[in-house]
């Protein structure tokens, strides 16, 4: 799979480099970075290079998983990442995070927004869904013959460890619709967790849904 670039009016999402190895470095010494997702902990230089070489360019690679850095433009320092993993037989699952200077503008959900768009567009749909030929002109969907602007997926899970009620925020915003919560249903650092789950389909509305419990949301994105 062609790695691309997702763009809204303030974001650009693009697949993280070698250029991006200190700021993602850096991103990753949060505390709630390391509390809540299950990179490494300690974080260090190499932990950032053995994610961009042999996590997101093989992911890509093998059409199995998509990831992005976040940037404010084209140009800028990666504040965050998010990606699709498990791509296969029209699903995949979401994951993301944040760093702390970049929290609290609603800017992980306008790129969850983003990558769902990408995730259940079809290549041949001729819908504009800010997909960008990586050329730097933004294109419709199916306009570059070279560029898959859709993966057709049916399905977008998200998990998270209980607790991370941001994360559940930004999904329950998207439109996820809650399933439950999953006795040692996650894995962190090799440990067992509980978790909690939702989903998007292609067909559900994009929109907050209810069914959520309270102690999931919060009011940060």
């Amino acid at each position: 799979m062609k790695p691309i670039v997702l763009r809204s009016e303030r974001l650009v999402l693009s697949t993280p480099t070698a250029a991006d190895i200190d700021a993602i470095a850096q991103c990753c010494q949060d505390a709630a970075v390391q509390r809540w997702t299950t990179v490494p902990s300690p974080y260090s230089h190499a932990d950032a290079e053995h994610f961009v070489h042999h996590i997101v360019d093989p992911g890509w690679e093998a059409g199995t998983a998509a990831t992005w850095g976040i940037r404010a433009h084209e140009r800028a320092p990666v504040v965050g990442m998010i990606g699709l993993s498990g791509i296969a037989h029209g699903g995949a699952e979401l994951g993301f995070w944040l760093g702390s200077a970049a929290r609290g503008a609603g800017v992980m959900s306008e790129a969850v927004r983003l990558v769902c768009d990408f995730g259940f567009a079809q290549a041949d749909s001729g819908v504009d869904s800010g997909v960008d030929s990586g050329l730097g002109a933004r294109v419709g969907a199916g306009v570059d013959a070279g560029l898959d602007a859709g993966l057709g997926l049916q399905r977008i899970q998200w998990h998270a460890i209980i607790g991370n009620a941001a994360s559940a925020s930004v999904a329950w915003r998207a439109g996820f619709r809650f399933e439950g919560t999953k006795r040692l249903g996650g894995v962190q650092r090799g440990i067992r967790v509980d978790a909690w789950s939702a989903a998007l389909l292609s067909t559900d509305e994009r929109r907050p849904a209810g069914g959520w419990p309270p102690e999931t949301l919060v009011a940060t994105s």
